[in-house]
């Protein structure tokens, strides 16, 4: 069954862009799966608790998904596209040159090991909530029962986000059609 999914994505290592615009377009490319959205792109200074002077800002947006392919296996799918785009495994929350994370799928509640959905700090990041916000302002979290725009109106971090860059593209190209050749 298709489910809507958001998936946050941001880089704060080398060309910012050019591994945003690589991972759309990767996204793009999924079967059984259609972006029907992505934000615009934000730059924001880094907020986790291993952040050093000196760090790269990144460079954020949400991309919206139609899709057939479970939370398990687009968790798998995220982090090869991860590895792909030279994401260091070995220190996941230092500076990447990409990050993908399932904000929502759907409206379901996941809480295993390695995959929560909702992300468990998305309500905490307005990097996260101003791109969501964007695309569905009344998506509702469904644990928390509060929409984008409202928990964007609630968050507490204050830390700088800024509007940038328009929207990634997909500049390597997008899914072939596989409908019939039309003949004129």
């Amino acid at each position: 069954m298709r489910e809507t999914v958001y998936i946050g994505f941001g880089s704060n290592v080398g060309d910012r862009l050019d591994f945003c615009d690589r991972a759309v377009t990767l996204l793009s490319l999924l079967p059984h799966s259609q972006v029907t959205g992505i934000s615009l792109l934000y730059e924001t200074e880094p907020v986790n608790d291993h952040a050093q002077p000196g760090d790269g800002w990144f460079l954020n947006g949400v991309v919206q998904l139609e899709t057939d392919i479970t939370p398990r296996s687009l968790l798998t799918i995220l982090r090869e596209i991860e590895r792909s785009l030279g994401r260091d495994e070995e220190n996941r929350s230092g500076p990447r040159t990409i990050d993908l994370d399932i904000l929502f799928y759907g409206s379901r509640l996941i809480n295993e090991a390695d995959l929560v959905v909702p992300h468990p700090r998305l309500q905490d990041r307005r990097f996260v909530l101003m791109p969501l916000n964007e695309l569905d302002p009344l998506l509702v979290h469904p644990s928390l029962q509060r929409t984008a725009t409202q928990l964007l109106a609630d968050v507490k971090d204050q830390s700088e986000v800024r509007l940038l860059f328009p929207q990634p593209s997909t500049r390597y190209g997008s899914r072939p059609s596989c409908s019939p050749r039309q003949d004129s």
